[in-house]
């Protein structure tokens, strides 16, 4: 195995998180493909670990500015994933894929000079998990909810980041079901769930209003403090893991149920 940049030949197979023989994660549409159009020249790395031709496991992080925290001279780590399913390349996890690509991306990030890399991990035992990253030496530095910010300091002058907050949350709307959905594209599992919620929202008619908001733009992120959810009449869906196309429908028509009544 070995760790190498993101190259065209990897190009479709990382839009779809090592996952092109699944059909459901291709629901997600084209979005972390505009994505990293728009941000591979705001200083997006990716690193793919590669086991012959099979591309295993992947890494991709920003500068902390174009990401969901606040700080300076850091970047900041979206996502690690190793293919752990027996379709496809097959599993790979457990086998220290995860801590390579962690290390190849600390020591290109201190390549360009930064003091610093933060990650966001879940307090609860699966994805992205923050006590993985703690076994790697970061600490908790910030909490919303279940997401934990990380950080491991490169220099003794780093400057611990913070998370960027939820600065509002949508509003019920009088008449209608208001079906509101953030995407910034990033995340295949989150593009799935919008294009889930807009597909479910279409179903009603003129019952329900879908209304969609793109946090790709940085000022559309900073106003809200939000970039991945969905809100059904002001309260937000739990999208972690990918809920169904039908649990998000029963959950529609429940307000609309209670509408007509």
């Amino acid at each position: 195995m070995e760790i190498i940049d993101l190259n065209e030949k990897y190009l479709s197979t990382y839009f779809v998180c090592l996952e092109d023989w699944s059909d459901e994660i291709k629901e997600g549409g084209n979005h972390k493909e505009s994505w990293f159009e728009h941000m591979k020249d705001k200083g997006l790395r990716v690193k793919l670990a590669v086991d012959g031709e099979k591309a295993c496991g992947m890494i991709h992080y920003v500068p902390i500015e174009h990401s969901f925290a606040e700080g300076k001279d850091a970047y900041f780590v979206h996502c690690v994933w190793v293919h752990g399913y027996k379709k496809g390349v097959g599993n790979y996890q457990k086998r220290g894929v995860g801590k390579a690509l962690l290390r190849a991306a600390e020591e290109d990030a201190k390549m360009m000079g930064a003091k610093g890399l933060a990650a966001w991990g879940i307090s609860m035992p699966f994805f992205m998990r923050a006590s993985w990253f703690k076994k790697q030496g970061y600490k908790k530095v910030d909490k919303a909810g279940m997401q934990i910010l990380l950080w491991k300091p490169f220099a003794e002058d780093a400057v611990a980041p913070k998370w960027i907050r939820e600065k509002k949350r949508p509003q019920k709307k009088e008449g209608k079901v208001t079906v509101l959905a953030f995407l910034n594209g990033w995340c295949p599992a989150m593009n799935m769930t919008f294009e889930r919620a807009k597909r479910a929202a279409r179903e009603f008619g003129d019952q329900v209003e879908f209304q969609d908001i793109r946090t790709i733009d940085r000022a559309t992120f900073l106003d809200w403090g939000i970039a991945d959810a969905v809100f059904i009449d002001g309260k937000p869906v739990r999208t972690g893991p990918p809920p169904s196309y039908d649990k998000i429908k029963k959950k529609i028509a429940k307000r609309v149920k209670k509408l007509k009544s």
